[in-house]
């Protein structure tokens, strides 16, 4: 692992029990730039792969203003239950997940899983990503009903396991998405009619460009 990493966590199939023998280790971090760097004319990197497979990195301020977007993998990141690095910046993060929620986050992951549904072709579905589109939506309700995404699939994992094998037919897949999609689309029209919620309607942009300054502080 590289020395500037503040967090790194598994994610993918193994973080929402859906792995098989298979399945490859989804490793997605947050790493810190010196902040001498900025100065330059030539910025540090955004992001970066590596050093170990399956591996991808965000630069702490691209992962905050994703996460403020409400991007569903960055989310994610930060509810996965495998840790495998954690610094105390890291841990600050962890504990920050909250400030970065919003009733945005609806419309994201609604989003998000619409654009995985218009890539399938229901002739020859791939049934892996079909999987993971479903279990999206699951996330985003959980997300609404409870205030953090769902990451362990629990009760659901043999219904979503049976999608990746192919034993569900198109049909049947198609009707469990556009019922979630119908409930999710409900729970987004009722807060937007000010309905009560139990996520905020704007994330806390203050405390997380408190916790970044704090960083670029720590790192001078």
């Amino acid at each position: 692992m590289s020395d500037d990493l503040i967090l790194s966590v598994v994610t993918g199939s193994r973080a929402y029990g859906l792995d098989t023998a298979e399945s490859d280790v989804d490793r997605r971090g947050v790493f810190v730039a010196p902040t001498a760097a900025f100065w330059r004319l030539d910025k540090p990197a955004t992001h970066r792969d590596g050093p170990l497979p399956e591996q991808f990195s965000w630069e702490v301020e691209r992962f905050c203003v994703l996460a403020l977007d409400a991007n569903p993998t960055i989310l994610e990141c930060l509810w996965s239950p495998l840790v495998e690095v954690i610094t105390p910046a890291g841990r600050r993060l962890r504990d920050l997940r909250e400030a970065f929620l919003s009733t945005r986050a609806l419309r994201s992951f609604a989003g998000y899983a619409e654009d995985q549904s218009r890539r399938l072709d229901p002739a020859a579905p791939r049934w892996k990503q079909a999987m993971h589109m479903i279990r999206l939506l699951l996330s985003g309700l959980h997300l609404a009903r409870h205030g953090e995404p769902l990451i362990q699939v629990g009760p659901h994992r043999d219904r979503l396991m049976a999608i990746r094998r192919g034993e569900v037919p198109w049909a049947e897949v198609d009707a469990w998405r556009a019922g979630l999609t119908a409930e999710l689309t409900a729970m987004m029209t009722a807060t937007m009619a000010g309905a009560p919620t139990v996520l905020p309607t704007r994330p806390d942009r203050d405390r997380v460009e408190d916790f970044l300054a704090g960083v670029r502080r720590e790192h001078l």
